[in-house]
């Protein structure tokens, strides 16, 4: 066989026992060590006595893949991230800006579930894990709309869908992922994220308010609060934007001329500052502790699936199957418009069976390059590409693209990761229950991603200034 039906082959395997319920880590590092050794093997002409050497160069090749490129200064942002979000939550910060959020818009109609989506946004800002802002207001949130006899499974939808907003807006590991994979620039991509996730959040919002109006029993609003107690509630809740502005500052200068420092060392400075706003707030050892923890899990797993796809992503760099993808894409005769909407709903379909983070980096190796060659390539100029932007920029435009899409995938069945939290953190909400409580926001998500695609400038403006 030729490399590139290895790699095709390979690829239906990686996809069969992933839908049959392996976890992407390790069956994204089995295939690519199987498909590396049946290459290898390959090129000896299958010769039995060429069997142990094949399997040996394999297994070498497999094993220099996790260093590599898991020692990269750049993935130190992701447990910095995460540590901010949970350092955040224990110092006191998610409780204050979900109460401001109650009080400035608890008036609207459905109007907690709206402060829950736009707390959560806020929290997203400081907080680079999904999972992590779902679980946060799955403790904060629920019991609130409860208590006002919202619906349960729409309360958890709202919890579940909000905390999707955390892969979008920076920090977000997911965006970090993306640009070490396509190798564009980190502190541009992570610019590029705040527009279209406040974008999403109003849309959300806007979702929420309409089914209020129409099925008042979703929502009741939240009424009786003062000016005075508006205002008394924005003091606790400045410091999460503090921590923003520092991080944002930090790698963008706005004055011009160099950052001041990484993205890497902003992330590292905002842990640092949060870390002292919880010991003002009096954080307690064993706090510090869960913290420490729980960012250790999350890192783990996360670096456990960057390591055993990165394996995969070699052995279909020797199957050639990422160039050929490329050539046959460009060479559809069709609008590329419309082929850039098939991918999209493609990583719809796959995120129903495979988590975001996995299916990113199984899918960005093959996809990333096919992409670009519809633009006219990556270097191309904004004058002379098929969507009106450069290279770079087109390169940032998909990764937000994808990056809404993987936010998708956090809340479809059956894999839903979200949702599970959710119903983990809350007993008393089946996991079934959640998956009913976020259908609306398809549709909102749907829209949100029109709207990226029509208009790239919502995208696309703050890196440009960068």
């Amino acid at each position: 066989m030729e490399p590139i039906e290895i790699g095709i082959a390979v690829s239906a395997f990686l996809l069969v026992i992933v839908v049959l319920g392996m976890r992407v880590a390790f069956a994204a590092g089995i295939a690519g060590l199987v498909g590396l050794f049946w290459i290898f093997w390959a090129k000896f002409g299958y010769e039995p006595d060429r069997f142990g050497r094949a399997m040996t160069i394999a297994v070498k090749t497999a094993g220099q893949v996790p260093h590599s490129k898991v020692a990269s200064q750049s993935l130190s942002l992701i447990p910095t991230f995460i540590l901010i979000g949970y350092l955040a939550y224990y110092a006191g910060l998610t409780k204050a800006l979900f109460e401001a959020a109650k009080r400035w818009v608890g008036w609207l109609p459905g109007g907690l579930a709206v402060s829950t989506v736009f707390a959560t946004a806020g929290f997203a800002a400081v907080s680079g894990a999904s999972v992590a802002t779902s679980a946060v207001f799955a403790r904060i949130a629920i019991p609130e709309m409860l208590k006002l006899n919202y619906d349960k499974r729409f309360a958890a939808g709202v919890v579940a869908a909000g905390g999707t907003l955390a892969s979008l807006i920076p920090p977000s590991a997911i965006l970090v992922i993306y640009a070490i994979i396509v190798e564009q620039d980190v502190g541009k991509l992570l610019l590029a994220g705040f527009i279209p996730g406040a974008f999403s959040a109003l849309v959300y919002g806007g979702l929420i308010v309409s089914m209020a109006l129409v099925w008042p029993k979703f929502g009741p609003p939240v009424r009786g609060f003062t000016w005075r107690q508006r205002l008394a509630a924005l003091p606790p809740a400045f410091p999460i934007f503090f921590v923003v502005f520092i991080i944002v500052f930090f790698i963008y200068n706005p004055f011009g001329g160099d950052p001041w420092g990484t993205p890497t060392e902003g992330g590292a400075l905002g842990a640092a500052v949060v870390f002292v706003m919880a010991l003002i707030n009096g954080l307690k050892w064993g706090q510090l502790k869960e913290a420490l923890i729980e960012t250790a899990k999350l890192t783990a797993m996360i670096f456990t699936i960057i390591w055993g796809v990165l394996i995969y992503v070699r052995f279909l760099g020797f199957a050639d199957l990422p160039r050929a993808f490329s050539d046959w894409i460009s060479g559809l005769d069709q609008a590329p418009m419309l082929t850039l909407v098939m991918i999209l709903l493609a990583y719809a379909v796959l995120g129903m069976f495979m988590d975001a983070i996995g299916m990113l980096l199984l899918t960005l190796p093959v996809v990333y390059p096919a992409v670009m060659a519809l633009n006219g390539g990556e270097l191309v100029s904004a004058a002379d590409s098929t969507f009106g932007m450069s290279g770079p920029m087109c390169a940032i435009w998909f990764g937000i693209l994808v990056v809404k899409m993987a936010e998708f995938c956090l809340i479809t069945p059956p894999i839903g990761l979200n949702c599970f939290v959710v119903a983990g953190v809350r007993p008393e909400v089946s996991v079934q229950d959640v998956f009913r409580g976020v259908a609306p926001f398809f549709v909102a998500d749907a829209l949100t991603i029109a709207g990226l695609v029509a208009f790239p400038q919502i995208v696309l403006w703050l890196p440009s200034l960068a």
